[in-house]
């Protein structure tokens, strides 16, 4: 039996004894499972890859010029992996989810389940400054869409799976389901209906479940709440707020523009290699930037701030106030240029972890900063805490993952009110800003992002090239009057591009002409060049759907040609889009 042949009777059986909804939850759970193995799996081996190397470090406080060469050859070892066998691109895990979800009906290339937890391997164990969350959501997202695909799933259902594999990820890694649930809900812009929210905390529980019996029940970061929180804080809470937004665009912004630095260099031999040196020396000088980081927020979560200069030129001077602040603020500005530069010398990871970072840092430096006027006194491990989730809030815009991610793993509910205060306020700041998160900049720039706002989103989903009619009769300019009523008798439309050399010249209209076609005298006399008008617009095909609306709407037009670089393709009709817009919007309304 071949394999097509029991997949066509599974999908019989399937449809016999299980209703739809069902096997979807079944699908979740398997997706949580496949998930959660996935991140005990990864935390692991990047954790004992990390530990071999960092034993091989020289045990005095001196600088570690091994430093150099570790992130160097994860760069160059994920560089080889992505050219010679994925043969793909595979960064950028997130946004590469969004896209197929608003740009590919919800299809992931298939070594998507497995190509980018390999190569984090290889970058953050040998030290490159970025997460591996990314790619576990990819990795899990990934089976979520083949699983899909395989069981010949509907839209919706497909992207239902794929928020399932997310959440799951998420929840495995940082056994935090709940704020699994929203990331699934504000980051990939799933929609919150019963019929979405259940397989989600399915495959979140699921995760969960696998995580804890694998590495436990202890959260992430190990945190007590020494110092409760008091209503006079709260304004600087929103001073930290503040500064978490503005450090977050720093963040989006800095990420970009130094990403597309390294986009611009053509030898691509060049970028593992300029990347992979200036990644080291980075770190040489300020090693809290190896790897993911997490140990350096555990310091100051526990109030080691001191540990966190061993091995810099900093750690004699970690008494004096003004230095220390010095290294904390090098800590944020370099984050970032190490974040950028590893992902834009070709290695694989994500921000989850630096945005945790950075916030954790930029959170202990603001309390070190108030605690300097002696009318006010903050606890510098609080705003560690409260920094990791206004710094999340602002970069990923999504303030509520935020919230609730922070809350979860560092089991610190009693500050549940300053996480909300700070992160909501460094979302406004940023927004004031950057209307766009880190993920999803470059997609909105294309016009290809899906949002919660419905009518974009279903514009978003329709795809020119499915919606371009070609049944349009072609006439020359120098065709006469005789030819165009020949062609008019043949023609089910009332329009008729003119075409030179492939070239769109104009466009008859069956109306301006209705008064002369009927005199025979003009047959002969009379061309197409004399008849023709000027389109009132025309569209490209990569133009974004919602501006294809609006000259529609601008023009009064029913029918707009579609032009590539001057040349005749088709035309795009009013009525064919508005019955593509309902089917679509069916699709993705209905509850089953």
């Amino acid at each position: 039996m071949t394999e097509t042949n029991f997949l066509g009777r599974f999908l019989v059986w399937k449809n016999k004894h299980l209703q739809h909804k069902q096997f979807v939850y079944i699908l979740s759970l398997f997706i949580g499972i496949i998930s959660g193995l996935a991140a005990v799996l990864l935390k692991n081996v990047v954790h004992y890859t990390q530990h071999f190397l960092i034993h091989r470090l020289p045990a005095d406080n001196k600088l570690n010029f091994l430093y150099l060469f570790f992130p160097f050859a994860g760069i160059v070892l994920t560089v080889l992996f992505v050219k010679f066998l994925v043969k793909d691109k595979i960064g950028h895990g997130v946004s590469r989810i969004l896209f197929a979800i608003s740009k590919r009906n919800g299809i992931m290339r298939p070594h998507n389940n497995y190509s980018s937890f390999i190569a984090s391997i290889f970058t953050v164990g040998f030290g490159g400054s970025v997460g591996l969350e990314a790619p576990i959501v990819l990795t899990g997202s990934s089976v979520g869409s083949t699983l899909g695909r395989i069981f010949k799933m509907n839209y919706k259902t497909t992207i239902i799976l794929i928020g399932c594999g997310a959440a799951g990820a998420i929840a495995g890694i940082f056994k935090a389901p709940i704020a699994a649930v929203i990331f699934a809900l504000e980051v990939l812009m799933l929609d919150l209906t019963l019929w979405s929210i259940i397989p989600l905390l399915i495959s979140a529980v699921t995760a969960l479940v696998i995580s804890y019996f694998f590495l436990g029940k202890a959260e992430i970061f190990t945190f007590e709440l020494a110092t409760q929180f008091e209503l006079a804080r709260i304004p600087y809470y929103i001073i930290l707020g503040v500064f978490c937004g503005l450090a977050s665009y720093y963040f989006t912004r800095g990420n970009v523009y130094i990403e597309s630095l390294f986009s611009r260099v053509k030898k691509e031999f060049v970028k593992p290699l300029i990347g992979g040196l200036l990644l080291g020396l980075v770190i040489l000088f300020l090693p809290p930037l190896y790897g993911e980081g997490y140990n350096t927020l555990d310091a100051l979560l526990n109030g080691n701030p001191v540990e966190i200069t061993y091995g810099s030129l900093f750690f004699s001077l970690q008494d004096n106030i003004l230095m220390f602040g010095l290294f904390l603020l090098l800590i944020m500005i370099f984050k970032v240029v190490a974040t950028a530069v590893t992902n834009g010398a070709g290695g694989v990871g994500g921000i989850f972890a630096p945005t945790l970072f950075m916030g954790g840092i930029a959170g202990y430096f603001v309390a070190r900063v108030i605690n300097l006027f002696s009318f006010a006194q903050v606890s510098e491990r609080n705003f560690s805490l409260v920094g990791m989730a206004g710094m999340m809030a602002g970069v990923m815009h999504a303030p509520l993952t935020a919230i609730f991610l922070i809350a979860e793993i560092t089991g610190g509910y009693g500050l549940l009110l300053p996480l909300i205060i700070t992160s909501t306020i460094a979302f406004i700041t940023i927004m004031y800003f950057e209307p766009h998160s880190i993920y999803t900049m470059r997609l909105a720039q294309r016009g290809e992002l899906i949002t919660h706002h419905k009518d974009k989103a279903v514009l978003t989903l329709i795809e020119m090239g499915k919606v371009i009619e070609k049944d349009f009769i072609e006439l020359k300019p120098t065709d006469k009057l005789t030819v165009l009523i020949n062609a008019i008798s043949k023609s089910k439309r009332n329009i008729f591009p003119v075409i030179s050399n492939e070239m769109l010249v104009g466009i008859v209209l069956l109306d301006d002409i209705r008064h002369i076609i009927f005199n025979t005298d003009m047959h002969e006399t009379t061309f197409v060049r004399d008849v023709m008008i000027l389109p009132p617009a025309h569209v490209s095909p990569d133009e974004p759907m919602d501006a294809v609306m609006k000259k529609f709407e601008d023009t009064a037009s029913w029918n707009l040609p579609v032009i590539n670089n001057g040349r005749y393709i088709g035309f795009l009709s009013k009525s064919k889009l508005f019955s593509v817009y309902r089917k679509w919007l069916i699709d993705i309304s209905s509850e089953d």
